[in-house]
Formats: C-alpha cells, structure tokens, sequence
C-alpha cells in the first residue's frame, strides 16, 4: 500500500477536537511527555504503570482525533524497528549500572541473555513507544505550517523558522518530482526487487536516481534564491507569524495532559499500582 507525503499531511486537517487545539500546546504537550518518558528510572518495573497510563490518554486522543487508521499504522511501522531493535539487543548486552546479572538462557559464541537485561530492554521500548506515539499525535493532528508558526510563536529563532518554512514549503515538490521519476521508471519496467537483472545494476539506477534529485535540488534552490533576492530578501529578513491568543479549551487540554502525567508519577504513593 503507497500513500504519498500529501495524503499524509491530509490528514492534519481534518476536523476534530484534538486538530483544533493550539500547536503551542500541542508542541509543548509531546516536549513534556518525551522528557518525562525518557526520566523515568532506568531498571524500575512501575515504570511499565506509569507508562501504559500515558500510552493510553495517547490512544484516547489518536481515537478522539478520528485518524485514519492505515496511516497511523504506517506511521508506527517506519519509527518501531529503529525502538525494537535495540530493545532486542538489550538482554545480550551488560550495562556498567547493573552490579549482578541473572543468566535466562545461554546461546552459541558465547552469547546469554540476562533476566536484567531484558527489564531494561522492555523499559527502553515502552519509553520508546509513548515518546513516539505523542510525535505522531503531534505531526497527525498538526499541519507542517503550523508547526513552524507555533515554534516561531513559542520563541524559535528566525533564522531557524525560516529555514523550516523553506523546507515545508518544498518538501512535497520533491516529494511529486521523486514520484514521477518512480513513475518514469515504473514505465519502463524497471523494479528494485526484480531478480532477473544484476544488483550491481539496480544499485547504479538507484544511485543515478539520487544525484539526480540532489542536482535538481541545487537547481530548484539557486532558482529560488534568486527570486528571493529579486523580491527584497536580506540577512535581517524573517517570518511574519500573526498573533494568536490562546483559547479555555486549549488550556484545559493542558492541564489534562499534566493531570494525567502528576496521576501517572503519583499512583505508586496513591496505591493506584498495587
């Protein structure tokens, strides 16, 4: 199944009342639950509570966002192998924080796996998949302007906003340009998993693919380069973002999310975990 950069930015505007919330608390919302996953002790097990708290008000607001559920999907299928992986690797690796290790079973080379080792490996992958699973709330529920404009908000330099809109603004035209030189490619019966022609040649198409999106890059930027200095730009010249107040509702989704992450720490000493 393909689905292309726009129809993934689609759905970023759909209406609901997670979309409609500010993108300066959406921004902040995922920054705090990505520092406070990541805090979390390393070898506790009430981590995996606290944890599937935030994991679920996450999945609360995905289903409240009424998202469409492929592209979450693929969302999550190109981020979990890069968290999974090294989870897996965890339990045959020694970490200088453990003092004893308890041995589960011992494989060939020399390789065991160790009972800590796991624990912290099945730590770091659910840290892993609350932090993912807030970004891709963010960028679901937010378009890529927006979030530009909210970082510029938030007090992002000008510089950097203006770097971020340049890339926004040009993602997908190179995003459509790749597409049609898949296209073109496709026309004439060329197929990265066919079998039936040398690898050494299927790398050579792939990499004269790639310098010619590189050279068309550099083109496309000197083009607008120049229009921008045809049109006045300078080195003090930056990003209008409007002004743009913040609403009750969008404080109240605040102090939802804090609420749920005090609940989240304070469980243990509420008894909520026992």
């Amino acid at each position: 199944m393909h689905i292309s950069l726009t129809e993934l930015e689609r759905e970023s505007f759909r209406k609901s009342i997670v979309h409609r919330i500010d993108g300066r608390i959406k921004i902040f919302m995922t920054l705090v639950i990505v520092i406070y996953a990541v805090s979390l002790p390393r070898m506790d097990t009430w981590n995996f509570q606290k944890l599937l708290l935030l994991e679920a008000y996450l999945i609360a607001l995905l289903l409240l966002a009424r998202l469409e559920f492929s592209y979450i999907a693929i969302r999550f299928a190109i981020a979990l192998p890069f968290g999974l992986g090294i989870a897996v690797l965890q339990p045959f690796l020694k970490q200088p924080f453990i003092p004893e290790y308890t041995v589960l079973f011992t494989l060939p080379f020399g390789l065991s796996a160790t009972h800590e080792g796991a624990l912290f490996g099945a730590i770091i992958f659910a840290k892993f998949l609350v932090s993912i699973t807030s970004v891709i709330l963010l960028s679901s529920t937010t378009s890529l302007s927006e979030l530009v404009a909210s970082a510029r908000r938030l007090g992002m330099p000008k510089e950097m906003a203006l770097l971020f809109t340049m890339m926004v603004r040009y993602l997908f035209v190179f995003s459509n340009m790749l597409g049609r030189i898949r296209r073109a490619q496709k026309t004439r019966c060329f197929d990265l998993l066919n079998k039936k022609v040398p690898r050494i040649w299927t790398l050579q198409q792939i990499g004269y693919t790639i310098s010619s999106m590189f050279i068309r890059s550099y083109e496309q930027g000197e083009r607008t380069y120049q229009s921008m200095l045809c049109r006045g730009y300078n080195a003090d010249g930056h990003v209008y973002v409007g002004r743009k107040n913040l609403r009750i509702s969008d404080v109240s989704f605040l102090a939802l999310t804090a609420g749920v992450i005090i609940a989240a720490q304070m469980g243990l000493n509420l008894g909520f975990y026992t």
